[in-house]
């Protein structure tokens, strides 16, 4: 059976045509089907398990290390001269962290408590727990700036009352027991005659409150009703607005609880989020793009003006009464005890923070905190949240602990918060997120391709087929009169030319 080659070539450009359309819609309608696919996983559901099982349960390592900046010459600082610190560290502490009492509303919002823990990990560790450490014993500096203005006479009788419990101006402990807490029998005595007076009422560590505590209870948006909204917090211990601070601005609770924020992030979105442990609202900027095991990400770092003073950056005025910008004062939501949050080793501070104590180093590389960000579905790749804390400290006559002691406010630790995508959950992220939308952008190409292909060549091949045909039509043989093939037909021709033979 003949085959009719111009219609196969005209089926052929039919086929092409419809392949570069069909490229060609995908163009449009990829992008679609991927911001539903983000859409769909991003969202708080139960049903969405990668997503869900990320948001309620941190499958990745998630760590803190803590460095303790030891003081070198404590009676030198009560004689009135420079304080001289050595950072020892990191003590690395595994933290886990698990979402309880999930309960969804009517209204797209979900409430819960994260409840942490921590454990010491020996092999991350540049030490051990029994390490011994010396800082400033914030039972005495720290109380002796709170009642400085007490009359002279109740001063000299909290100054006995120090000496009856055996507490100086500086302790030297275990790293273990200043964390966590150690027996002191000032504490006992306070928790039962002045209740309420220290944030516990057990014994007492700079990260006692932390370990097997809540951060509150939070009530978040699903994303449901607006995927805009998704992660960020409706209201926290009930509240949608605090009262440490000053001015309404400051007391505001934006962004997110800080783990997940909403997908479709731009260079100009900014990374709000609310943090309990500083008692308000912090927000990261944009600073460059990068890749981290070929994922893009948006790496987003702390402003300049995150803990600069009202002096400096009008805003912050509501957080004083401020000192030197670098410095947040969270008294206010500390007990009014003088201290201040920083940035480790006083980076991005006043600089001359730095010239009242001997040893600190600033640098962004170590210093620096920052959150990369996926941001197509705004899930973190890579934190590092790194805080200092301060204690504000000086003379206070009538409290002969404090000797000569020269105002200054005194670095006693610094913490990093770190964590990383790895292991199966960053395979499935890169399957899902990366690779199967890359295939989906590069098949439309390959399909708007090879529809040209297939058209250019079926067009090619119809207009060859189609001369052919023409030219054998033309070329076709007809009979001509004058011209003898058979033996016969000569015969006669020969005796007509020649009648006389």
């Amino acid at each position: 059976m003949a085959v009719n080659k111009s219609k196969v070539s005209a089926g052929f450009i039919v086929v092409g045509v419809l392949t570069v359309f069909f490229g060609t819609g995908l163009v449009f309608v990829g992008p679609i089907i991927i911001d539903d696919q983000v859409v769909k996983n991003t969202v708080i559901d139960p049903k969405n398990d990668l997503s869900y099982t990320m948001w309620k349960d941190l499958p990745v390592p998630f760590f803190m290390s803590v460095y303790f900046f030891h003081v070198l010459n404590p009676q030198e600082i009560l004689k009135g001269e420079k304080p001289m610190v050595e950072q020892r560290g990191p003590y690395v502490y595994r933290k886990q962290c698990r979402k309880e009492n999930i309960t969804f509303h009517p209204n797209s919002t979900v409430s819960y408590r994260e409840y942490r823990r921590y454990f010491f990990e020996p092999s991350m560790s540049v030490g051990n727990e029994s390490d011994v450490v010396t800082i400033p014993n914030m039972l005495v500096l720290g109380a002796a700036v709170m009642l400085e203005d007490l009359p002279y006479a109740v001063r000299l009788l909290i100054s006995t009352t120090f000496k009856t419990f055996n507490e100086g101006p500086f302790l030297t402990k275990t790293v273990g027991e200043l964390m966590w807490g150690f027996d002191s029998k000032l504490v006992d005595f306070l928790n039962k005659y002045l209740p309420g007076m220290l944030p516990s009422t057990g014994k007492f560590g700079l990260f006692a409150e932390f370990n097997n505590s809540n951060t509150g209870l939070f009530t978040i948006h699903t994303g449901r009703d607006d995927i805009r909204k998704a992660h960020k917090v409706d209201s926290w211990n009930g509240l949608t607005e605090l009262s440490y601070w000053r001015t309404p601005q400051c007391n505001m609770i934006n962004g997110t609880a800080g783990q997940l924020w909403p997908p479709f992030m731009t260079k100009e979105s900014t990374l709000p989020f609310y943090s309990p442990d500083a008692c308000r609202s912090l927000e990261l900027v944009y600073q460059r793009a990068g890749e981290m095991k070929g994922i893009p990400l948006y790496r987003y770092v702390a402003p300049k003006t995150m803990f600069a003073n009202g002096t400096d950056y009008a805003p912050n005025e509501g957080f004083c009464p401020c000192r030197q910008s670098g410095l947040l004062n969270v008294s206010s939501c500390r007990h009014n005890s003088p201290v201040f949050i920083s940035h480790p080793h006083f980076f991005n501070a006043d600089p001359v923070l730095l010239d009242y104590v001997l040893g600190l180093n600033p640098t962004e590389e170590e210093h620096g905190l920052f959150i990369d960000i996926h941001p197509l579905t705004g899930v973190p790749l890579n934190v590092s949240i790194r805080l200092q804390l301060n204690l504000y400290m000086k003379r206070v006559s009538g409290i002969t602990e404090t000797g000569k002691i020269s105002e200054v406010v005194m670095p006693m630790l610094w913490f990093e918060e770190n964590g990383y995508i790895d292991g199966p959950v960053l395979t499935t992220f890169h399957t899902n997120l990366v690779i199967l939308p890359a295939v989906m952008e590069y098949m439309q190409y390959i399909f708007i391709a090879l529809g040209l292909v297939t058209t250019v060549v079926a067009i090619l091949v119809y207009h060859k087929v189609k001369r052919s045909s023409n030219r054998a039509a033309i070329s076709t043989p007809f009979e001509n009169p004058w011209v003898c093939t058979t033996a016969s037909c000569k015969s006669s021709t020969f005796r007509n030319s020649f009648p006389a033979l």
